[in-house]
Formats: C-alpha cells, sequence, structure tokens
C-alpha cells in the first residue's frame, strides 16, 4: 500500500506521543519484527517502541536520482520500488531485511563499497527522534551537522531514523561475472588495492568488486560490470547454490534484481549449517523458505532455548564459541590479518569485500577511517571449538586484538567484548559523550557500549 507524506507525519505525531508515555526510567527499545543482529539483550518488560508505521518508499525521483524512504523500510521493499525507474540504492546490504535506518545507524557494505563507501555516505538528509523526543531534520551541512557525522555506528543510541533520502544510481538490467582465481594473498590483496583505486581491471570498468577464501590455494575475486545484454542468466534463487558457483564458472550472468540478492537465498553460505543445501531435502522447500530472515528465526529460537547445544553437551561434544564477525583491515595489512585468521581461528570460507570512503571531505566520528585508504571487510559467521576451561569469549577476543593492531575497525552488530576503555578509544568516546549530552541528556537510550558489548 502506498504511503504518504500525510501518513509518515500523523505516523511521527504518534511516535512522538508514544514515546512520551513510556517510563522515563526504563531503556527504550523498538519493537521490531525482524533483525540482523547477532548479539544477546537482556530480557526487559518495558514494551518496545512501535515503528511499524515507518516502513514504505514515500517517493522515488528518477531525475534527481533520489529516493524518500521510511527508516524501517527493508533493502527489498526499497530496490522494488528503485528498479522499475532503471535505479538501485548506492549500496544494497546483502540480506533483504536488512532496513535503511539500520544500515545508515549501523555499518552496512557490499560489493559497491569500493566505489560508493557505505550507505549513510549516501544520505542527503534524515528525519530523527532523539533521545530527548525531539524529531529533526539532519543534513551535512545544517544546524545538526554534528548530528549527521556522528549518527553512523550509533546503533540506535543517539536516536532512530524515521525518514531518509537518500541517493540513488543508474542500472542496466544484467550483470555479468567474471570470477578470478588467486593462490596468493599478496597478489589478490594488491589487485584489490588496484581495482579500488582505478575502479577497472585490464582496461574494462568495475562496477560491483568482492571475493570469498575457501581455502589455502582457493580464493576468488568476482568483478562485476553491468551490461545491457545477457547470453544466459542463472537462477541461484532454488536448487543452485551461489556460492558454490564462484569456484565452478570463470563467467556467469545474473539479472540485477538476482545479483543484489545472491547472497539471501542461502545466508551466503551458513543455511547448510540449516541443512537446506542438503540435495535431499532443498527441491521440497519452496522459495519462501529459502531467506536469511527465515534462517534467522530459526538461529534466534536456538540461541534462546539452546536445544541442540544442550544435545550436543549430552553427547559429549566440546563446547564451541560463536565467532560471528565483520571487520575492516587496511588492504596493505590484509594479507597479514589473513594468515593469522587461517592459522589461529580456522573458519572457512571467509567472505571479502574492499571499502573505501565515498567522500574524502567528511570524517564519520563513531567510525572514522581513512578517507585515502582502500579497507578490507573481512566477514566470518559460524564457531570454533573450545578447549576444555577456556574462556568462552577466547576467540572473539583474540580477533578484537588483532583488528586494533593491524589499525582496523570491527562492525558492531554482533558480540563485543572491548574493555570499557579500549571500547572508548576505538570508537571515539569523547565524540560520543558529546553528542550523548547533546542529544539524549537524561540517557533515555542505551549508552553505545552497554548496548554492544553488555548486551543490556
Amino acid at each position: 500500500m502506498p504511503v504518504t507524506l500525510s501518513d509518515y507525519q500523523q505516523a511521527v505525531t504518534e511516535l512522538v506521543a508514544a514515546y512520551r508515555r513510556l517510563p522515563p526510567s526504563a531503556p527504550v527499545r523498538l519493537a521490531k519484527r525482524t533483525s540482523n543482529l547477532f548479539r544477546s539483550r537482556e530480557v526487559t518488560s518495558t514494551p518496545g517502541l512501535d515503528v511499524s508505521a515507518f516502513s514504505g518508499v514515500l517517493s522515488v525521483d528518477p531525475q534527481a536520482r533520489t529516493a524518500d524512504v521510511l527508516g524501517m523500510t527493508t533493502y527489498e521493499q526499497l530496490v522494488d520500488a528503485t528498479l522499475p525507474h532503471g535505479l538501485m540504492p548506492m549500496v544494497v546490504p546483502q540480506l533483504k531485511t536488512i532496513t535503511l535506518g539500520g544500515a545508515v545507524t549501523g555499518m552496512g557494505i557490499e560489493s559497491t563499497s569500493f566505489r560508493n563507501g557505505c550507505p549513510h555516505e549516501s544520505v542527503l538528509e534524515f528525519d530523527l527522534l532523539t533521545g530527548d523526543g525531539r524529531v529533526l531534520t539532519v543534513t551535512p551541512d545544517g544546524e545538526y551537522a554534528d548530528l549527521y557525522r556522528g549518527f553512523p555506528n550509533s546503533y540506535g543510541t543517539l536516536g532512530y531514523a524515521l525518514r531518509l533520502l537518500i541517493e540513488l544510481e543508474p542500472v542496466k538490467p544484467f550483470v555479468e561475472l567474471e570470477h578470478v582465481r588467486f593462490s596468493n594473498s599478496q597478489t589478490l590483496f594488491a589487485a584489490v588495492a588496484q581495482i579500488s583505486e582505478s575502479r577497472a581491471d585490464r582496461g574494462k570498468p568495475v562496477d560491483f568488486l568482492d571475493g570469498v577464501v575457501f581455502k589455502g590455494e582457493e580464493k576468488f575475486l568476482t568483478l562485476g560490470r553491468f551490461v545491457d545484454k545477457a547470453p544466459f542468466t542463472s537462477d541461484y534463487t532454488r536448487s543452485s547454490i551461489y556460492y558454490r558457483s564462484i569456484s565452478r564458472r570463470t563467467r556467469d550472468y545474473l539479472s540485477i534484481r538476482d545479483y543484489l540478492w545472491r547472497w539471501d537465498t542461502d545466508w551466503f553460505w551458513c543455511s547448510s549449517a540449516l541443512g537446506v543445501q542438503n540435495p535431499v531435502v532443498r527441491p521440497f522447500l519452496p522459495r519462501r523458505l529459502l531467506r536469511s530472515d527465515v534462517y534467522w528465526k530459526v538461529v534466534g529460537f536456538e540461541r534462546r532455548h539452546g536445544w541442540k547445544a544442550a544435545w550436543d553437551r549430552k553427547r559429549g561434544r566440546p563446547e564451541r564459541e560463536p565467532v560471528v564477525q565483520d571487520v575492516e583491515i587496511p588492504v596493505e595489512k590484509s594479507a597479514e590479518f589473513l594468515a593469522f585468521f587461517q592459522d589461529e581461528i580456522g573458519i572457512k570460507p571467509i567472505w571479502i569485500c574492499p571499502l573505501r570512503q565515498r567522500s574524502a571531505n567528511l570524517e564519520w566520528d563513531l567510525y572514522a577511517l581513512k578517507p585515502d585508504t582502500t579497507y578490507v571487510n573481512f566477514g566470518f559467521w559460524s564457531s570454533v571449538e573450545l578447549e576444555p576451561g577456556e574462556d568462552p569469549s577466547t576467540h572473539n577476543r583474540r580477533i578484537e586484538q588483532v583488528v586494533g593492531e593491524l589499525g582496523g575497525r570491527k562492525s558492531l552488530y554482533s558480540t563485543s567484548h572491548y574493555e570499557q576503555d579500549e571500547f572508548w578509544r576505538t570508537y571515539n568516546g569523547d565524540r560520543y559523550e558529546v553528542l550523548k549530552k547533546e542529544y539524549d541528556p537524561q540517557g533515555r537510550l542505551l549508552d553505545l557500549y552497554a548496548k554492544c558489548v553488555k548486551g543490556r
């Protein structure tokens, strides 16, 4: 159903009233049907703030190449609204139910990030419900420019994005994929640096860039290019599985929509742990169940009830530590990080995705990256066996330590184990404190450390 500006304004009025009715001493949380966060939260009896009315696209302007979008709109909904105009968001995170507001207050990334940065870099303005109950319109050079720079990586601890005006870019109907194999990490990351800098490879433009490390000598970069026509198109939404095609094909073609969601059908490769890649089971599963949000609900159920973990203990299996993380490492240090990770952690496959800040003129206060540097995002989502008596945060803590030593950053959507002083040094606690006092002086919203490390 279309969403109008009048609908939005009425929803804002009702939300502010609901916010003011909440007990002032209780932590404020959103009542959301879906989530893509992987960290535990304390149970609270305080009712969540209902933001269900803030889902939908207000308008798409093909001439200006912009979209006016409500904060709880999923990228699946957003892409469905923009593709008919031959446009897409500058960065489309991999999973369909990630919301635009969530990607901006968090740290979204995908295969256009080597040229377009993160989702927050293409926001022209946004309306924010702050911790002190105001609704502010925030722009890069307006009265609240400090909040514009400080909102990314605040994870809802400064306020909630209700509406966002974002830039779009033109697309073509198809994406041509070239899967390039590397056996040497130095050569792989040299190629990442060169392509990220030039946006081209061997004289041909590159529009999309990511890759997968399967094992020692199986490392791949996938170079994507917009094309008007395709000699064939592959379908990875049913029986075929995208990540398996990377090592089996050198060239492939997908429709633009299927390309954007190529990772969602199997949650990258994590659906394997749920048995849905089994060739006996797969043919009987409808497409509506082959989605990341379905898998997330299964994992969430297990995290709440622990049935599988209890069964594993009963069978005498070792305890395992969940290691679900994304980290950004400067490209010149990426071979060193990969060697550490393969030697000490051992999870595979690993997703790699280069990232460069889009603008050299802005500094994002809570997740500062050097604007002239290419970073490599390493994504790894599994678990590691613990030795008897080993601390259950051993491997996550070691990763945090190495990331810091190499001048990197770690996304905060999952569990974190930093000591408080270390956390605030890493994520600019001095600047955060200034913003918190200005926009949430009564502390109605959790602070970033309490939310992301303490799990409150």
